[in-house]
């Protein structure tokens, strides 16, 4: 089976005021991973849809991003998971 890496980007502008997981880390279908906050004060939450491994770490606590800035990557562990 092939591994597929799924780059994280953040959708907004602003510092990053947390990173919630760890290189190597598996992570859960959204679960939250980074908390930016905005020009505006306002914490943005940031998750991705599917679940596996975190392979990098492309940012840290305190950092300045834009929208698009790379945050991470993570190797899709393919499980299917999810409800109605």
């Amino acid at each position: 089976m092939q591994a597929i890496e799924e780059a994280i980007y953040s959708p907004c502008a602003g510092t990053v005021e947390q990173v919630l997981t760890k290189e190597n880390n598996h992570v859960y279908e959204w679960e939250k991973l980074f908390l930016i906050r905005t020009s505006n004060g306002r914490i943005e939450e940031i998750s991705i849809g599917i679940s596996g491994y975190i392979k990098s770490l492309s940012v840290k606590k305190g950092q300045m991003v834009n929208a698009n800035t790379l945050l991470a990557t993570i190797e899709d562990d393919l499980i299917i998971t999810g409800s109605d």
